[in-house]
């Protein structure tokens, strides 16, 4: 299976490219789309969208995982951030691959083991499951390949949940 995680941004957007097999974790690619910050939003979105659409065409992904994040502090970049991910949303559903989400503390919580993990112990941990010589290019695509691997993770736990037999899972008295 080949899964492409996203980090969203609408200055710089990290896409990651992980194939699993046989319970294997293998690193195909990753990158940054980056924009420049003084042109009008909506130029920047669509160089996203366009950008995205060829990583997808060249790789062709079972499946997109989004980060779903959550920022507070201001106002303007939630939204903005929004948007990008809005963006990265409707090209993977454009794609026509199914689309999933996950949320920063799934993240760290399926690399790291520890849901409030810092940066640098998840891009360590990346570099351990991938067995990647060298570091991705950018902070956002490291954060892109473990949002893949969250979502590659899950997924061997929801198969494992939906094999396990019903009369196993229930508790006798």
């Amino acid at each position: 299976m080949r899964v492409i995680g996203i980090d969203p941004g609408t200055v710089t957007t990290g896409y990651g490219v992980v194939d699993e097999e046989n319970h294997r974790l293998s690193y195909v690619a990753s990158g940054s789309i980056t924009t420049v910050s003084k042109q009008p939003l909506p130029k920047r979105l669509k160089k996203i969208y366009d950008e995205l659409l060829t990583v997808f065409r060249s790789q062709k992904p079972s499946a997109v995982v989004v980060e779903n994040t959550f920022v507070s502090k201001n106002f303007q970049s939630a939204l903005k951030l929004g948007q990008a991910r809005g963006i990265a949303l409707l090209a993977a559903e454009q794609y026509g691959v199914p689309v999933y989400e996950c949320t920063p503390t799934e993240v760290k919580l399926a690399v790291v083991g520890y849901g409030a993990a810092r940066k640098d112990q998840v891009e360590s941990m990346v570099g351990r499951l991938l067995n990647l010589k060298v570091a991705p290019d950018s902070d956002h695509a490291a954060d892109a390949l473990a949002v893949a691997i969250c979502y590659l993770h899950s997924a061997k736990i929801r198969a494992l949940a939906r094999d396990y037999p019903a009369s196993k899972a229930a508790v006798s008295p």
